[in-house]
């Protein structure tokens, strides 16, 4: 009788603990994989704002696959220095066809046809105005590579500071550069948009005014 009850309580032992590890098993069927460090979630462009619900991520070349973030960053640069020239130019085009006082109002015709009749004093003048707006921009926003210490001076070239925001220039005059995120965030996409929209006008204004020689407003029968 001793047997059997020995041999009774080692065969409950044994549904026990079967029974432990089939529960365990339907609760956690990958074992030790719920502790595996989860994979980061993709972000378009690194995070960078830019991506508008149509037509939404937006990346046809598919040039983002392959790029580093330091390389994402410096086109999103570009892309805001671009698009604040682009709104000038698409609204200079407008603007200097109508209402051009400046020289004694001699420069006329297409805007396409202003640069040559410029006086030269007025090259310098520009020429300067743009070198210094470059050099301050350059200066917050960009590794200097005679300073850099740890990399070579060809691994630094076109490097923007880790801490500085593309296109962020610390310019605001006006004071209306939002302190809430959201609204921050929101004014930057309406700046990115209307960039992209004003250097596709500004190109299309370039292209039209080359191949019939007529003003925007003849253009469009004004």
């Amino acid at each position: 009788p001793d047997r059997r009850d020995r041999h009774t309580v080692v065969n409950l032992e044994m549904m026990w603990v079967f029974t432990t590890l089939a529960i365990s098993a339907i609760k956690n069927p990958f074992g030790a994989a719920k502790a595996l460090t989860k994979a980061p979630v993709y972000q378009f462009a690194y995070g960078l704002i830019g991506v508008t619900p149509f037509p939404g991520p937006f990346d046809p070349a598919n040039l983002l696959k392959d790029a580093p973030e330091s390389g994402v960053r410096l086109w999103r640069e570009a892309e805001l220095m671009h698009g604040r020239v682009g709104m000038l130019a698409a609204a200079g085009f407008l603007v200097q066809e109508k209402f051009h006082p400046l020289f004694g109002g001699e420069i006329v015709g297409p805007a396409i046809n202003h640069i040559p009749q410029i006086p030269p004093f007025f090259w310098a003048f520009l020429t300067f105005g743009i070198g210094i707006a470059e050099a301050y921009r350059i200066q917050i926003g960009w590794v200097d590579p005679r300073t850099s210490t740890g990399a070579s001076w060809t691994d630094t070239q076109f490097q923007l500071r880790d801490d500085y925001e593309p296109g962020d220039l610390g310019w605001d005059p006006l004071g209306i550069k939002p302190t809430d995120p959201e609204e921050l965030e929101a004014l930057q996409l309406k700046e990115l948009n209307n960039g992209r929209l004003a250097m596709i006008a500004a190109a299309a204004f370039l292209a039209q005014e080359t191949v019939n020689g007529k003003q925007i407003f003849e253009n469009l029968g004004y």
